[in-house]
């Protein structure tokens, strides 16, 4: 322990080994969810196991490699903790290819490399997380640009969230909510002490002045607007969960939370009625098992909370689950109830706790940077994460109408892993910087 400053900080040891030993078990934990795989489908472990486990830890070590040279002092939890979630999602996409038509696995370990090639970019080029302030506004253009290209390309199962070309596809709004998270850091770093301290007070409320905030609510508006008009309402929840977390972190006031969440009930209840396609979702979530009493069958919300109780505490084991009656999301959002039936509650909440921690330990990271903006921006990031999982886990467990959004990491769906890689980097670099001693302080 060393002072400076006047101030106490604890310059410790690096702690890459730790994370070298738990990236290892976490690729030694998904080689043997992959191998269980095989033995419950067919009796004996897979062919390619060696080769898989092989490829996965070829990419963890080249990730923990790029930390132990560019960021020695990070977190040793987020990188084992992204490796290990991306691990189970392709072993349960594979399990899922056994059952469904096509062939996902192989597809998803080529956006991971790409994702993980990304991370070790992000190490390499960004030495200091405040270089991309200096960009904010003009990442939040890009951003809008990205959100407006699929107006112009046909819905898919009723939203226009995709970009395609031939047998290639993704998501701009998975990229769009970092550049986002980015402006809405830099703006409100900027004007923090404005929105917190000045305006004209309402009952309990101070709203600040309308010059400081509304360049930052046109912004929200416009991203919440295209949003609505390409029915991607789950983005659209997203990013106004953002907004409101930011604002809060921001001026530390409680009644933004409150202001949040009235509007966004009234938006959701409005384009509820608004949009067929939004409406649809509403009466599956009012009514899970309406359209088995109407005669119709199960529909996937049904069919999920199915595989949740078929699953029990201990789960049916990996393969040995009958999660594929789900449909064509079975790979997507709804991945999250093949786990709850193959792994039960168990592996559930164990996959809940991954990312919990991987949460907290972004906010950890955001306390302990000294400059606002990568205080907000950590926050941010973090928070993207969570309120994914909750929109994601809510929707599939019907505590709320179902949004269609991927579980980060797990999934299927290359936007996805390839942003959370980068959002996992950008945590990484961060915390690095929170953690690194001062010039001068003992090692």
């Amino acid at each position: 322990m060393t002072r400076t400053a006047g101030r106490p900080r604890r310059t410790g040891p690096t702690r890459r080994n730790t994370e070298l030993a738990l990236v290892l078990a976490a690729v030694l934990a998904a080689v043997l969810g992959y191998a269980e795989v095989g033995l419950n489908l067919d009796g004996t472990v897979p062919a390619d196991a060696g080769e898989y486990g092989g490829a996965l830890g070829v990419l963890a070590l080249l990730a923990h490699g790029a930390v132990r040279w560019r960021a020695p002092y990070a977190d040793p939890l987020p990188l084992p903790i992204a490796v290990l979630l991306n691990g189970l999602g392709l072993v349960v996409i594979y399990r899922l290819d056994r059952a469904t038509p096509g062939s996902a696995a192989p597809t998803q370990l080529l956006w991971s490399t790409l994702g993980v090639g990304l991370f070790v970019l992000v190490l390499l080029l960004l030495r200091d997380h405040k270089r991309l302030q200096r960009y904010a506004y003009s990442g939040a253009l890009v951003a809008l640009v990205l959100l407006v290209l699929p107006i112009f390309f046909p819905p898919v199962y009723g939203s226009r969230i995709w970009i395609t070309f031939g047998p290639f596809s993704f998501q701009p709004g998975e990229f769009a909510k970092v550049l986002l998270a980015v402006f809405f850091a830099a703006y409100l770093a900027v004007h923090r002490d404005a929105l917190a301290l000045t305006g004209r007070r309402v009952w309990r409320l101070r709203l600040p002045p309308g010059r400081v905030l509304a360049p930052v609510l046109a912004i929200w508006a416009a991203f919440v607007g295209v949003l609505v008009l390409e029915t991607d309402l789950g983005t659209s929840l997203l990013f106004f969960g953002l907004f409101v977390v930011m604002l809060y972190v921001a001026t530390a006031r409680t009644g933004w939370i409150a202001i949040g969440l009235f509007l966004a009930a009234v938006a959701a209840v409005g384009v509820g009625w608004l949009s067929p396609h939004v409406h649809s979702r509403v009466g599956d979530w009012l009514d899970p098992l309406g359209s088995i009493a109407a005669g119709h069958g199960a529909n996937q919300i049904a069919q999920s909370l199915f595989a949740f109780a078929w699953g029990g505490e201990l789960g049916a084991g990996l393969g040995s689950g009958h999660s594929a009656l789900i449909g064509f999301a079975a790979k997507s959002d709804f991945i999250l109830a093949t786990i709850g039936e193959e792994l039960g509650l168990t592996g559930l909440v164990a996959v809940f706790l991954l990312y919990a921690l991987l949460v907290s330990r972004g906010f950890r990271a955001g306390i302990a940077l000294r400059d606002p903006f990568g205080r907000l921006l950590a926050i941010g990031l973090a928070a993207l994460v969570g309120l994914q999982v909750f929109v994601v886990a809510g929707g599939v467990l019907a505590l709320i109408p179902l949004t269609g959004m991927t579980l980060p990491f797990v999934a299927q769906g290359g936007s996805s892993v390839v942003t959370n890689w980068v959002i996992v980097a950008l945590l990484v670099r961060m915390s690095d910087i929170a953690r690194r001693p001062a010039p001068g302080e003992a090692r």
